[in-house]
């Protein structure tokens, strides 16, 4: 009994169990006893494991046997780190836990003390989820650590000379190391098309790498990781791309196709020289994603309509219009793969060729060999097309000839850097394309926005009345009957990664050029004339398709007053 004692709680539960014998027990309490005499700390678990009478394993077993919680194998499970993520590294060294899974909407936390009360609740309040502690091994447990708090001591406090000597790697130098860094890319990439990322940021920083992926168009940062391996992961990912590893002095494309889980992912890349080192922008295009279709893209039915129309004339100049990322291209894909037929010559412009599509010939601009977007233009002119796409208008040249190829019988289509429909006619004119060269070839303009989707998992719902919704906008779709309206708002759970919102969809505004429209154009009014004529003609504005799709429950104000002014 006094044995037993002696051992602990722990020692009871391993002689319960079957683990270990008395005689084993007593052996490690006299090591034990022994390292005490000679100053050094060493529990009971740790002498019977240099002992050779259990394993770690067992040793974790019998303490989650004994204190009522569940034991984990990190090495069987593995880690989603998107939980991980929800906890800084920091707070993962002080209190030596990391959340590892998601079980029945409770935070699964691999701990070393999980009876650690004041650790639990400080991870409820940080991540708005209940905890489960889960008993590992030591050894797993400050594996995962070590890993996740990777920006240790040793990186943060690097002097110049260090970071001078890590930015100046050679060629030898990136084949001798490359391991750690073939792992951690390949580890980015998988995550970022596990996460659904368009874009992937690499950036260096004056202590540590950052990571950041932009989903359904929002940065999050993703992890951190040791300065020391950032020339490495670089190199690497240049070496991958067809880059130039030995020039780090100016700015570089690249272009990657790797296969992740049967996905054939296209990846570009591009590089930056910044005061840290180079940053590395990757653009992801999964290629085997199906084309979406317009009504997919969220188009309103009588928008579609009188789009369709447009798109389907024998010639004229169509225009789509957007800030960067707004899915201008994704709109002029689906737009071709709707009009794609086998009696029609159609010629695409681009830089870069973003989709491959089967049936259309597909140019990629090249300003290094002289091929520009009005050179490339003048001479498709001479290839017998019946509809032509330039990726986008940047000079008077480029808008130029596509107006003239519009007039002289071709269905052209294009995209303009502007914030609504109605500025894109004032934006040809300010471009030099005269005003009755406009008037007579645009047939139509397209602006959009991209506004994600609430998490129909957790959305939660919220009533107002008619005077404070009229309140927060005066412009709000109620019918006369409605005196209240429900709305949603974003909460966050598992589904959505703890952001409340999951997808996106298209919010647009379509500008038909009817015969006032033209006079209008050729007598130069302003950007104010146009929208109010297109409005009485029956054009829904980006704002009020917006409000349209929140009082559907698709999205939240919030969200609306984020991508519409």
């Amino acid at each position: 009994m006094g044995l037993i004692a002696d051992a602990g709680y722990l020692g009871e539960q391993l002689i319960k169990m079957g683990i270990v014998t008395e005689e084993q027990i007593k052996h490690a309490l006299e090591l034990q006893a022994k390292r005490k005499k000679k100053g050094q700390k060493s529990k009971l678990g740790q002498c019977l494991i240099d002992l050779g009478c259990c394993s770690e394993e067992c040793i974790a077993r019998a303490m989650a046997e004994k204190s009522g919680y569940e034991f984990m194998s990190i090495n069987k499970t593995g880690i989603d780190m998107s939980y991980a993520n929800l906890i800084t590294p920091e707070i993962a060294a002080k209190y030596k836990l990391l959340p590892i899974a998601m079980e029945d909407n409770k935070l699964i936390v691999a701990m070393q003390n999980p009876g650690d009360i004041i650790a639990i609740d400080d991870i409820e309040l940080l991540t708005g989820f209940e905890v489960k502690p889960v008993v590992v091994t030591d050894r797993e447990l400050t594996a995962v650590l070590d890993q996740f708090t990777n920006a240790s001591k040793n990186f943060e406090e690097q002097p110049e000379e260090d970071f001078e000597e890590a930015a100046a790697a050679t060629v030898e130098d990136y084949t001798v190391n490359e391991k750690p860094a073939v792992l951690l890319v390949n580890q980015i990439i998988n995550h970022a098309v596990k996460a659904g990322a368009s874009d992937v940021h690499i950036e260096p920083q004056e202590k540590y790498t950052r990571i950041r992926f932009r989903i359904d168009g929002v940065l999050h940062e993703i992890m951190q990781q040791p300065l020391k391996l950032h020339p490495l992961v670089t190199s690497r990912i240049k070496v991958m791309g067809g880059m130039d590893i030995a020039e780090r002095r100016i700015p570089q494309d690249g272009r990657i196709t790797i296969k992740v889980e049967d996905k054939t992912i296209d990846i570009r890349v591009a590089s930056l020289p910044s005061a840290y080192g180079e940053k590395l922008t990757l653009r992801l295009l999964n290629r085997s994603s199906k084309m979406i279709t317009l009504k997919e893209l969220g188009f309103p039915d009588i928008q579609l309509k009188r789009y369709s129309e447009v798109m389907h004339l024998p010639y004229g100049f169509i225009l789509i219009t957007g800030p960067t990322g707004s899915g201008k291209s994704t709109t002029l894909y689906a737009t071709l793969a709707e009009i794609n037929t086998p009696d029609k010559n159609i010629i695409t412009l681009e830089d870069p060729i973003e989709r491959k599509m089967g049936g259309i010939n597909q140019i990629q601009m090249n300003s290094k060999a002289g091929m520009t977007f009005a050179s490339g233009l003048r001479s498709i002119l001479r290839s017998d097309p019946d509809i032509i796409m330039v990726g986008e208008i940047r000079d008077h040249e480029t808008a130029k000839i596509a107006v003239e190829s519009a007039l002289t019988g071709h269905l052209v289509f294009s995209t303009l850097h502007t914030n609504d429909a109605p500025g894109a006619v004032t934006r040809l004119g300010e471009m030099g394309v005269e005003p009755f060269l406009t008037a007579s070839s645009l047939a139509g303009v397209i602006a959009q926005r991209l506004m994600r989707l609430l998490c129909p998992s957790c959305r939660k719902p919220y009533t107002l009345s008619r005077d404070e919704i009229l309140h927060i906008a005066p412009d709000f779709p109620l019918e006369p009957y409605e005196d209240s309206v429900t709305l949603y708002k974003a909460v966050g759970c598992l589904s959505c990664n703890n952001t409340g919102y999951r997808g996106r969809k298209g919010v647009f505004e379509f500008l038909r050029v009817s015969e006032k429209m033209q006079k209008l154009i050729l007598n130069n009014s302003s950007t104010n004339e146009i929208r109010e004529l297109a409005i009485q003609e029956g054009m829904t504005t980006l704002r009020m398709d917006g409000l349209n799709k929140v009082k559907q429950g698709l999205s939240s104000m919030e969200e609306l007053l984020r991508v519409v002014v």
